[in-house]
């Protein structure tokens, strides 16, 4: 099991230099790679395995793989490959497939590293990886996206590449198991690091503008699996410190409640995604055992989403009530979008049953406030009017990415029978129905979040503020 899993996490980058040499087959090559990443999440769940494996030296690469990798690397198989089935009949090139063929291999890195430094340069390339994908149209405004995102991005992993090496000297070693014996400050600036890179809270705020203004298969990747980078490392840590996973509970109700409040409200729709995903977050990270299994749930029914806004006629809301969209459309955005509020039947239910039960009580009011927030945004889809001859068609394209994400949403959904009890049942429905509700009460507000917030020299201020925020939490 080590020999295959020390190929497959090099596959990526010899896939990547194979589409450069075989233009002709770019996106037979890297849909293939991205298949047999998902299979061997899949093999990782199903052994229920623990894999260490340790390169160079005792000081080198070290790499940790279990089931909740495998949900993770999971979800990038089959984003990835969605990605690629709707981008299977367009006109780019190569260097399109490629890029997304080392993003992938940099994600499924991320997924499998257990030292501090390995995270580090992951995070780095698939931050590079985004760039290049983000800016593939060279028009001055996806330059700028892209150009804004590395920034931040970059000083992101400054404040994390400073606490690691915090870290290291005090304890000598990289590897996430001595992170207990690190101080306070090398955790504290670690924390921040990778909660920026994960979108959580404010210190996210960089995630909406990036998200929707990107092209489409971009965003879904962005939203899909590539924000759960910062995500995974920091259930790594919970894992190793209660102080930790505290602080992260803390952080997962706030941004819980925070991005799906102006999610409600938001009358772009790519953005009304975008912040749902900040929102998502927060359940990613209330219960961090129970991490792996929202983050597939989330992953394939954000993709759905970002995926099938190509087939909407507008991007605007108001005007998506004056133009309907196809029933094809609204049914896979409503799909989607229920499995995120946890209808039975769909991943979404039993993701969101597990979070619900596991959470300690002073989150219980929180959470379930932010339950009820994701079930109105969604409604916000449902209640669009709908034709049999929508003004845009639905891709056959957009139509094997969603089938292939769908299908895996429905298996997901009824793998798991323990989670069908009458309870689980009757409190998802009541969070729907309550969500139908409070949508018909607040439908004709209107609240978007501060464009002050989202300035590029506000947001690495934020940054700085949460830090301050962080250190005066351990000092109390």
């Amino acid at each position: 099991m080590i020999s295959v899993a020390t190929v497959w996490l090099i596959l990526p980058l010899f896939v990547g230099f194979c589409i450069y040499l075989l233009p002709r087959i770019d996106r037979h090559l890297a849909l293939a790679l991205a298949l047999v990443s998902g299979m061997f999440g899949g093999l990782l769940l199903w052994q229920q395995a623990v894999l260490y494996l340790t390169l160079v030296d005792s000081f080198g690469v070290s790499l940790r793989l279990d089931d909740q990798s495998g949900l993770f690397i999971l979800t990038n198989g089959l984003v990835t490959a969605a990605v690629i089935l709707y981008c299977w009949s367009s006109d780019r090139k190569s260097y399109f497939y490629t890029q997304i063929s080392i993003l992938h291999g940099c994600l499924n890195s991320i997924f499998a590293c257990n030292d501090l430094i390995s995270v580090y340069v992951a995070l780095e390339c698939a931050s590079i990886a985004i760039f290049l994908l983000i800016s593939y149209s060279c028009t001055d405004r996806s330059v700028w996206v892209a150009l804004r995102y590395l920034l931040i991005s970059n000083t992101a992993m400054l404040f994390y590449l400073m606490g690691a090496v915090l870290v290291y000297q005090s304890t000598a070693s990289f590897t996430f198991s001595n992170l207990n014996q690190a101080p306070v400050d090398a955790v504290v600036l670690i924390l921040l690091g990778l909660l920026s890179k994960g979108g959580v809270f404010v210190s996210g705020l960089w995630l909406p503008f990036t998200h929707s203004e990107s092209e489409v298969p971009v965003s879904a990747m962005l939203s899909g699996v590539a924000v759960k980078a910062g995500i995974f490392p920091l259930l790594r840590c919970a894992e190793l410190l209660e102080g930790v996973d505290v602080v992260l509970r803390v952080f997962a109700m706030a941004t819980a409640l925070f991005g799906v409040f102006f999610a409600i409200f938001e009358r772009d729709i790519k953005r009304v995604f975008a912040l749902s995903t900040i929102s998502q977050m927060g359940f990613v990270l209330a219960v961090p055992a129970m991490g792996g299994v929202y983050a597939l749930n989330h992953g394939l029914s954000k993709a759905t989403l970002f995926l099938s806004a190509s087939a909407l006629p507008s991007r605007k809301m108001d005007e998506l009530q004056q133009q309907p969209m196809g029933h094809t459309a609204w049914a896979v955005l409503s799909v989607a979008g229920l499995s995120l509020a946890g209808l039975p039947m769909l991943a979404g239910f039993g993701a969101k049953s597990l979070v619900l039960k596991s959470l300690f009580p002073w989150q219980v009011v929180a959470m379930n406030v932010a339950a009820v927030g994701t079930a109105v945004v969604f409604a916000r889809i449902l209640f669009l009017p709908h034709t049999a001859a929508p003004r845009k068609a639905f891709p056959k394209e957009l139509g094997a990415a969603a089938a292939l994400l769908i299908g895996a949403l429905v298996f997901v959904g009824v793998a798991d029978g323990s989670v069908y009890t009458w309870r689980n049942v009757a409190k998802a429905l009541a969070t729907i129905g309550i969500g139908g509700l409070v949508y018909q009460f607040v439908r004709q507000f209107r609240l978007t979040l501060p464009p002050q917030t989202e300035q590029l020299e506000n947001l690495i201020g934020i940054m700085s503020l949460v830090l301050v925020g962080l250190f005066s939490w351990t000092l109390v």
